[in-house]
């Protein structure tokens, strides 16, 4: 083996080494997974190989040495089948054009290299890139198979050439090339290294590019969700100065976010405010957990509301609180609803006072030691239910207003006074004595005899109480209230007629007030049916009935406005509609008052008719009672016979004609007949006789 023979090699394999860098400073970045790429790459390692059999080691017969087979080998354990495939026929191609006795060896040589290098690519690569250390014996042991190969395909060479070659390349094939095959494999190996960390760091600036945007993109989508909040949103360190918080918060502290960062309560609000959120926030970092709290603050413009505030802490990587959190939301109308649902639970609507569910927990409270004598005050308000029929629930409500505020001027502050029904009303007395009950209840009784005013209106205000009290420990409170329940229906028996009474003249003159009819026309009706009743032969209970309901009958039009009462024009149905229902009114009134209670049903039926067509309820002949279709006789022909705001009076001819033509359909037709013989002909004889 000459010494110029090593040299020809060691600058050939260098010649690789230096054409392997340049490829992977330059070239290797440029790696892709694009075909056209690879193609490309394929043709650079053909003309890199071109290249290496210029500068050869030659034999006699056109045998040359390079390093092709660490080439194509190289390529094809680290680049892959496109571009190994491109450059060994470019190679194997070349081989033929330059000739020569070992141009068909080395078409071997070149593609047994190719083989074994895209088996190692196939099958080892992976492997290799994965080993953090020691790959060299590997690769080492990758050239000296590569070029054990190449030198078995030396024996392909023709006229026994191959034993002489064989004998003057072994040695330095053996010794250089695995040695130039694991150096050019390292380089590569560096490259692809190389390549993948630049590839990293690429996808990393890329990735911390998107997150950088993206966190920037997420940062403004918090600011604007917490600008867009209500609540005031606010985050502290854990010395509770300010590191931030929403536009709702800046608005509370009158300031920027900019003016905030960086304070402290004390330096934003006034003393008493500051100290309280001082306060909060202690108590809350000393419980480590989120702590609500409710308090009351002044805005900048002045309001007063109430906020109720959620803080909570946040804590670092090793569990040390780093500040908290805090949200405040404004629960002014919250608090407003619940005192005014608080308040209706325990108020009566109507008259402001107390309710029974109240008056049941005070009871219990006040039924103990500390407030004997306990004494009791049961009221009950007279003929509400007769006011309400006879002028409306409107003027039964006005009722209920005076009594209550009566009363409630009556108290004492430390008096508990109740609506506990309809018209029902009791009075808890701590500490009072039967006798200052006593007193109390007359100064209730002469306040009701005034009357209360009311929008200008004196009502007329009437109420029975009955009174006990609880002197000792033990004495069951029911026992008390019974009695005082005993006491006050005492009273109400023996106020109850003279009031009713006076209800009954109010009403009467209201109705008079109020309609055509007119006490005279009462009289006259009450005198024309008892008439009829004696020519009837009626006892002389029937003839006090029709005497009280001839006076009586059209009560009911008190519930009705008095310009309808007195509209001289045609009624519209509506009006028609609202006139007829009169008589139930009636009916209504007269079965509140026992005395009138036997002629109810009189004056709900008082305008049936004998065909069935009249109202309230269509009765027809005879089931429509006597007195009703008495009533209805005398009330029609007094009617016809008596001057109108609207007409003149019939003559009594004309107006016993009209009875006539309505007997059978209107009026009873025996009742007519009787009424006209016995009573209008018989009175008018009497009359002339006399004149």
């Amino acid at each position: 083996m000459s010494s110029e023979l090593i040299k020809n090699l060691l600058y050939n394999t260098a010649l690789l080494l230096s054409i392997s860098i340049v490829y992977n400073l330059f070239f290797i970045r440029f790696d892709s997974r694009e075909k056209w790429l690879e193609a490309i790459l394929g043709i650079f390692l053909g003309g890199v190989g071109m290249l290496l059999m210029i500068n050869t080691v030659s034999f006699s017969n056109g045998i040359i040495f390079d390093t092709r087979s660490i080439l194509i080998s190289v390529s094809g354990l680290f680049l892959g089948y496109i571009p190994t495939i491109i450059a060994t026929l470019l190679i194997s191609a070349y081989r033929i054009y330059l000739g020569g006795g070992g141009a068909l060896t080395g078409v071997l040589v070149t593609g047994t290299s190719a083989l074994i290098g895209l088996v190692w690519y196939k099958y080892r690569l992976p492997a290799i890139l994965k080993k953090p250390k020691k790959v060299w014996p590997e690769l080492y042991l990758f050239g000296l198979l590569v070029h054990l190969a190449m030198l078995f395909c030396m024996l392909t060479l023709p006229n026994q050439q191959g034993v002489a070659v064989l004998q003057a390349i072994t040695l330095p094939v053996l010794i250089i090339y695995p040695i130039g095959s694991l150096l050019l494999c390292l380089v590569m190996l560096q490259g692809l290294k190389n390549q993948a960390a630049e590839k990293n760091l690429r996808e990393s600036r890329e990735n911390y590019k998107h997150l950088y945007y993206e966190f920037q993109k997420k940062e403004s989508l918090l600011r604007s969700l917490l600008d867009s909040l209500p609540d005031l949103v606010f985050y502290k360190d854990e010395n509770s100065v300010y590191l931030g918080c929403n536009k709702a918060f800046e608005g509370f502290a009158n300031r920027p976010m900019d003016e905030l960062v960086g304070h402290t309560d004390f330096d934003l609000f006034n003393l008493e405010m500051a100290t309280l959120f001082r306060e909060m926030d202690l108590i809350m970092m000393s419980e480590k957990k989120s702590r609500r709290n409710e308090e009351i603050v002044t805005y900048p413009d002045g309001r007063e509301v109430f906020l109720e505030t959620l803080k909570t802490p946040y804590y670092g990587h090793n569990g040390e609180i780093l500040g908290l959190i805090g949200v405040s939301r404004d629960i002014t109308e919250r608090k407003k609803n619940e005192a005014e649902i608080l308040y209706l639970s325990q108020h009566d609507a109507l008259t402001g006072l107390h309710n029974r569910s109240y008056y049941e927990k005070e009871r219990k409270r006040l039924d103990n030691l500390d407030y004997l004598p306990l004494s009791l005050i049961i009221g009950d308000i007279n003929g509400l239910k007769l006011i309400n029929d006879a002028f409306g629930h409107g003027e039964g409500d006005k009722l209920l207003i005076s009594i209550a505020k009566i009363m409630e001027d009556c108290a004492r502050e430390k008096d508990v006074l109740v609506r506990t029904g309809g018209d029902e009303f009791v009075m808890l007395l701590p500490q009072t004595s039967y006798r200052e009950a006593g007193a109390l209840v007359e100064k209730i009784k002469k306040s009701c005899e005034k009357g209360y005013k009311l929008d200008d209106e004196l009502i007329s205000t009437s109420i029975s109480l009955g009174y006990a009290s609880k002197a000792r420990e033990h004495e069951p409170f029911e026992k008390v209230f019974r009695l005082a329940e005993e006491s006050m229906y005492r009273k109400k028996l023996l106020e109850y007629k003279s009031f009713h009474s006076a209800i009954m003249n109010s009403i009467k003159t209201t109705l008079y007030e109020k309609s055509n009819e007119t006490e005279a026309h009462a009289l006259r009706m009450a005198d024309l049916a008892k008439q009829l009743g004696r020519v009837l032969g009626l006892d002389q209970e029937d003839l006090v009935a029709l005497e009280l309901v001839a006076t009586l009958h059209d009560i009911g039009k008190i519930s009705i406005d008095s310009k309808l009462l007195q509209k001289t024009g045609k009624l519209t149905d509506a009006e028609w509609t609202e006139i007829k229902k009169h008589p139930e009114v009636g009916y209504r009134i007269a079965q509140t008052v026992p005395e009138l209670r036997k002629i109810a049903e009189y004056i709900l039926c008082h305008h049936e008719r004998w065909d069935g067509t009249g109202y309230p309820q269509g009765l027809k002949a005879e089931k429509i009672p006597l007195l009703a279709r008495i009533l209805a006789i005398v009330d029609a022909y007094d009617v016809m016979t008596q001057d109108r705001p609207y007409r003149r009076a019939m003559l009594e001819q004309d107006a016993i004609d009209e009875l006539r033509y309505h007997a059978g359909s209107q009026f009873d037709p025996a009742l007519v007949e009787v009424f006209i013989k016995d009573v209008i002909e018989k009175n008018a004889i009497e009359e002339n006789a006399i004149k």
